[in-house]
């Protein structure tokens, strides 16, 4: 029984590694006329970790604007913010809306 075997094997291959950083999504927060700013504030502060002058002045910039960026992050804590956001303002009764844009 003959088997054949081989000598020698070259490998020329180069393997390139890319590592890219994740891709980052805005918070945006939109307006609407019956959610209270207070507790548009609030959510800021308790989610987001705004201070109350950066809360304030996004509520307003929602408010006369009609949306605004509230935080830049990965999607999965984007997703996380707004969910948490948006559960804790349903439990109260209100109607904010947030949306994700990819940066």
């Amino acid at each position: 029984m003959m088997t054949d075997t081989i000598d020698e094997v070259k490998i020329d291959e180069k393997i390139k590694v890319t590592i890219s950083e994740p891709s980052k999504y805005k918070v945006v927060m939109l307006n609407d006329e019956v959610t209270p700013m207070e507790w548009v504030i609030d959510l800021m502060k308790l989610v987001f970790n705004h201070s109350q002058e950066t809360a304030e002045k996004l509520t307003l910039t929602i408010h006369s604007e009609g949306s605004a960026v509230v935080g830049i992050y990965t999607y999965e804590i984007a997703e996380q913010k707004s969910v948490e956001s948006v559960n804790a303002s349903r439990e109260r009764g209100f109607p904010l809306q947030l949306r994700l844009d990819k940066e």
